[in-house]
């Protein structure tokens, strides 16, 4: 087990050739809500924006000091990705990645700008699990050395530096340390790094609703394969997570994983944004969103509490979605069908109850249902949620016929 202490101080000593430790900031906001210390490891700070950097800079250097292949392979259409086109470049190793053709241009031009002429970008496959296969024949077709994003030792190893640096950072030993998981290499590297030191820290993990793999496995007792996830926390939105990092992890309680709802992590992100100036993309969010469950279950309430933004690579052209994510939410915005009567004056007297505070975002005939009814497709925003409930109050008692559809999944895909 000292074997590992002292692996972790190898690669974290390593990493300073890339990148000074990223900040341990205690947050003043946070901590008067929750009553406690509440520190941010900014890992979204990182070069690449991300914690991958260590894990991938880790497994390349120690392939690289046992003499393999200078040729690393990868799958990835995010912070994995950017993080071994980085590390190729440190190195002047090459470096293949594979990314979904439906990958953003923002994040392909990132990674090509990171790996430079150390890289190649290969588009495959409209599904990563196409990806996936693609990368790894293409491997061992060439000889080359893939690298997992979290299913590795070395990876595991290198993720593990961000508890060596927060021991070093803290004025003393967390009492909580909450984790996001996605394929489990951070929660695997840090847990081991922090129960190895003998740190009298408890852990709680933080995971999307839409992609639970974490806490559906230690609930069955072994690995399982979600059917299928929600991809908006596409940074942690794994469907199964990593074989390694479960060994590691299978002796925590379901009880300690808390599920993120997507909408919810919405409201984080916005939050962090506009009253930290603190830029999170989904994933890094995760920790901080799930305080509000560790709070409301008395978890936290004097204690020093350390949450891991893992990471920063936020697209803005996202954030139209987060606002409404987080609108809905909140009680704060409403999508309904309407059945509005085809005759003079109907659409006016469906105006007039609208409070003062309510406004119309959304406002579409969707098609003639029948000779006398049209139906409606009507957003409403609001400034209280109570706005709404009393709106539909109004509604009903005037014998409008209407559908709230603000939380069907299906249908708001096609209309919303």
């Amino acid at each position: 087990m000292a074997d590992f202490l002292a692996d972790v101080a190898q690669a974290e000593a390593a990493l300073r050739d890339l990148f000074p430790a990223t900040p341990l900031q205690l947050n003043e906001h946070l901590s008067a809500r929750y009553g406690a210390e509440i520190w941010l490891k900014r890992e979204d700070l990182t070069p690449v924006r991300s914690y991958k950097l260590r894990g991938a800079f880790n497994a390349m250097r120690k392939a690289l000091a046992a003499g393999s292949t200078r040729h690393f392979v990868c799958a990835s259409a995010g912070n994995h990705a950017q993080g071994v086109a980085f590390a190729c470049r440190h190195f002047g190793a090459k470096g293949t990645i594979f990314m979904p053709v439906t990958t953003p241009k923002q994040k392909i031009d990132k990674t090509r700008i990171f790996g430079g002429d150390s890289i190649e970008i290969v588009l495959t496959g409209d599904y990563f699990d196409q990806t996936l296969a693609a990368a790894q024949k293409f491997a061992a077709d060439r000889g080359a050395a893939f690298l997992s994003p979290f299913d590795s030792a070395d990876v595991i190893e290198g993720q593990a530096t961000v508890a060596r640096e927060m021991v070093e950072q803290l004025p003393g030993a967390p009492d909580l340390v909450v984790l996001p998981v996605g394929g489990g290499g951070l929660a695997a590297g840090v847990t081991r790094y922090l129960s190895t030191a003998g740190a009298p820290t408890r852990f709680f993990f933080a995971e999307p609703l839409g992609g639970a793999s974490l806490k559906g496995a230690l609930a069955a007792g072994e690995q399982v394969t979600l059917p299928g996830v929600d991809s908006f926390v596409d940074g942690a939105a794994v469907a199964r997570i990593g074989d390694l990092p479960f060994a590691h992890l299978r002796g925590f309680s379901p009880d300690q994983v808390l599920t993120a709802p997507e909408d919810r992590l919405s409201i984080t992100i916005l939050e962090m944004l506009n009253v930290e100036g603190i830029v999170l993309e989904p994933a890094g969010a995760l920790a901080v969103d799930v305080l509000r469950d560790l709070g409301a279950a008395g978890e936290l309430s004097g204690r020093r509490v350390v949450c891991i933004c893992s990471g920063g690579n936020f697209d803005f052209e996202r954030l139209p979605e987060v606002k409404e994510r987080a609108q809905r939410y909140a009680g704060l915005k409403k999508y309904f069908i309407l059945r509005l009567p085809q005759r003079p004056g109907a659409l006016r007297d469906f105006l007039e109850m609208l409070g003062p505070n309510d406004d119309i975002a959304r406002f579409e005939y969707l098609k003639k249902s029948a000779r006398n009814f049209g139906s409606v497709l009507i957003g409403i925003e609001t400034s209280d949620p109570a706005n709404l409930t009393a709106l539909m109050a109004r509604l009903d008692t005037s014998g409008f016929t209407y559908q709230d559809i603000t939380s069907d999944e299906l249908l708001a895909q096609f209309l919303i």
